[in-house]
């Protein structure tokens, strides 16, 4: 008898170490903060990045748009996980809408907006996909409609009561506490055990008040309520909302890392931007670094986005400056749902889907090739190439270029670095080794030696500017399911290779004549003459089955472009210090002046290009920029060798001289200037183009958060010429009234 319960209570150790050699190593699948505030893998010690989007299907309005077109919100989660995979992203972060899942005293309702945020992780999960979580948004779930009260702790106390009440802080425990306890039923994991689950930002965009001893005293009452969960992962806070409580903050225990946002062309301009936006993101500046606590943190990218900018140099460059500064993480806001994508509802100042803007979502995959290789607070050039990475603001082109990887988000002449040894394509229009007639992106993947897998996108055809006032009724992107031609010149595949349709309900079959064949959207494999191969559409590569396709139905009305944003008359946007802005009144057909005053506009007409303009505190100083690039490229080099001069027509409205800058921006981003003074009466200045000088440009419109820099210095000596310019940048502070600027 005591021989059997020694070999039981043996059994029993063995199986209880054996459970605990096992937790060992499901702990070490996450992330850790060490020391110097670095975010290292447990399962070596290797520093770790993260580079995807936000997301917000499960709730709110894009919850709800999703609903109206029929399509099940599960359905269309994965449709658009599956693009995140294609286009290499491993990391997905959205504030979660706490209004739609907690009631006044922050119990947490299992309804069906926590079932689809569960099933999302799960369908990550899938994908290789880390998550992010921030439990708590304080928003109400309306936006771009009315917001709903769903009766939640943040519908009662809103974002500025909830961060100084004692109530409030009560409910936002207790809602903690049942959060991270709870279990998500598709993978039997609470997001503690989820080793794709790797941290937690405790909520989104706090803006503190009162004293900053409460503010502590806040986040340390936070931390402590999801610790007590058992939860032993990261935990972030955001530090970037409230500058002036950044020493308090920092103070808080037990937090590992910061949280930040970058939205460096501003928001909500009502208009596509055009110009060169590149010196806005030279550089992420970090006005906390002085502080010795916060250096012992880790620092993430919570939001970004380059907003209202439709072309695709931007992300790749934002990607380089987060890493120079030293983020390791970087979630980009927010990506459409493929489903209500066609309108660009739900955020209107930000436009990324990988079929509706083909381009920016290629220059996305490249962003996250360059946020995964470059390497983290070390000095980057500032310029348009680094690395393998090349961008051009003037082809709106990114590339990035390897001996395994070539990458472009418009057509480029560049060659690949090893064609022989090339594994991965994915591009927009044409290369030296794509020939491609469709607007839709593509992806050309080597699966085995003589066997590609080539994924083509339907056309993207733009209708309207989709950064204007969007409605569920208006369309500003169609889907044409075109046959295109392509060729393929890849020395792995050969002249003659086989075609075969993968996808669902492809039966396409045939062969190449020297690369050259024309194809639908779908999924194909291509294989070498003579070469067999027993793949097939449920074959597993990587991260997806290779018969896997997802893209939008053919438009059903014929798509005609009609994409012009000069056709309507510009709009001209005034941004305040604390970030609110305001359209200014459209001026009637024939107007001819605009009228400035400080320290807001009292009366104004707009002149007919694009116009941004930015007020200071700091500063007393009003500015603006106006685009005329395309007036340029049609005024042809003959009538541009006979300019000499630029004109501005315009007196002071207040007493006084007024002091004011006139100058030129050209593609390069370099800024060209003269310092004037103006009196009561209207006079034509003449500016000989010989006089002006380089010197710093006002970044208009103003980022967000605000603290980024006001000026963007001359990033290397350059010469002046009239025909590189496209904007003109006044600034002044005092009264201004403006009938024209011209050249002559």
């Amino acid at each position: 008898m005591m021989f059997f319960r020694a070999i039981l209570v043996f059994l029993f150790i063995s199986a209880m170490s054996l459970s605990g050699y096992a937790q060992s190593k499901k702990a070490k699948s996450g992330i850790f903060v060490d020391k110097s505030g670095v975010m290292r893998w447990e399962k070596d010690g290797t520093e770790a990045s993260f580079f995807g989007v936000n997301y917000t299907a499960p709730f709110a309005y894009g919850y709800r748009s999703i609903q109206r077109t029929g399509i099940s919100v599960e359905q269309a989660i994965k449709d658009d996980v599956y693009h995140f995979s294609r286009l290499g992203l491993d990391a997905f972060r959205v504030h979660v809408w706490d209004v739609e899942i907690s009631d006044s005293l922050g119990n947490l309702i299992n309804n069906e907006h926590l079932r689809l945020f569960d099933f999302l992780i799960a369908e990550l999960k899938k994908r290789k996909i880390k998550t992010l979580i921030t439990p708590i948004a304080f928003w109400g779930n309306g936006y771009p409609e009315k917001d709903e009260d769903r009766g939640s702790f943040s519908s009662k106390y809103g974002k500025q009561r909830a961060l100084v009440e004692e109530a409030a802080f009560l409910a936002q425990e207790r809602y903690l506490k049942q959060f991270f306890q709870h279990k998500n039923p598709y993978t039997g994991l609470t997001y503690q055990n989820d080793p794709d689950v790797i941290a937690a930002e405790v909520n989104n965009e706090p803006q503190h008040s009162g004293a900053k001893e409460l503010t502590t005293q806040y986040v340390n009452r936070m931390v402590k309520a999801i610790r007590s969960t058992g939860w032993s992962k990261p935990i972030f806070y955001n530090i970037s909302e409230s500058p002036k409580y950044a020493d308090a903050i920092v103070k808080a225990k037990d937090v590992q890392g910061y949280t930040f946002q970058w939205y460096p062309t501003g928001l909500v301009s009502g208009h596509t931007l055009k110009g060169n936006y590149l010196p806005h993101v030279s550089r992420y500046h970090i006005p906390f670094d002085t502080i010795p606590a916060f250096k012992k943190g880790a620092k993430i990218v919570y939001e970004f986005d380059a907003g209202d900018v439709l072309d695709s140099y931007m992300y790749p460059a934002m990607a380089k400056s987060f890493r120079v500064a030293g983020f390791q993480w970087a979630t980009q806001f927010a990506y459409d749902p493929m489903a209500t994508a066609h309108g660009n509802t739900e955020y209107q100042t930000h436009y990324l889907n990988m079929a509706y803007t083909p381009s920016k979502s290629i220059s996305l995959l490249i962003a996250s090739k360059a946020f995964h290789t470059l390497p983290r607070s070390k000095p980057q050039a500032i310029d348009s190439v680094f690395g393998p990475f090349r961008l051009s603001y003037a082809a709106s082109r990114t590339e990035m270029n390897t001996d395994r990887e070539f990458y472009y988000s418009n057509t480029t002449s560049a060659k690949p670095v090893d064609l022989n040894n090339l594994q991965h394509i994915a591009g927009v229009g044409s290369s030296p080794v794509v020939q491609y007639t469709g607007t839709g992106a593509y992806f050309v993947d080597r699966i085995a030696n003589g066997v590609w897998r080539l994924e083509v996108m339907p056309d993207a055809v733009y209708l309207s500017d989709p950064f204007e006032r969007t409605s569920a009724d208006k369309m500003v992107t169609g889907i044409s399911w075109a046959k295109h031609d392509m060729n393929l010149q890849l020395p792995d595949l050969g002249a003659g290779f086989a075609i075969k349709g993968l996808n669902k309900g492809n039966e396409t079959t045939g062969k190449s004549v020297l690369g050259e064949f024309k194809i639908s959207p779908g999924v194909y494999l291509l294989t070498r003459e003579n070469v067999s191969s027993t793949l097939n559409a449920d074959s597993y590569w990587l991260n997806i089955q290779l018969g896997e396709f997802v893209a939008p139905k053919d438009t059903e009305s014929p798509v005609i472009e009609l994409f012009n944003a000069d056709k309507d008359t510009d709009r001209i946007m005034l941004y305040n210090p604390d970030w609110k802005h305001r359209p200014i009144q459209n001026a009637a057909a024939g107007d001819h002046f605009v009228r400035f005053n400080m320290p807001e506009l009292k009366e104004s007409t707009p002149v007919h290009q694009d116009v941004n303009m930015s007020l200071h505190k700091e500063i007393p100083m009003l500015g603006f920029q106006v685009y005329y690039g395309d007036r340029m490229k049609s005024a042809g080099s003959t009538k541009l060798a006979r300019v000499d001069t630029l004109v501005i027509k315009a007196r002071s409205t207040q007493p006084g001289t007024n002091s004011i800058q006139i100058g030129l921006i050209d593609v390069n981003g370099q800024f060209f200037a003269a310092k004037l003074e103006l009196g009561a009466d209207f006079k034509a200045i003449k500016v000989p183009l010989n006089t002006l000088k380089q010197t710093a440009q006002l970044l208009l419109p103003r980022p967000y958060p605000g603290f980024g820099p006001l000026y963007a210095q001359p990033s290397n000596t350059a010469n002046f010429d009239l025909k590189l310019t496209e904007k003109v940048e006044v600034t002044f502070q005092q009264g201004l009234e403006i009938s024209t600027i011209y050249f002559k």
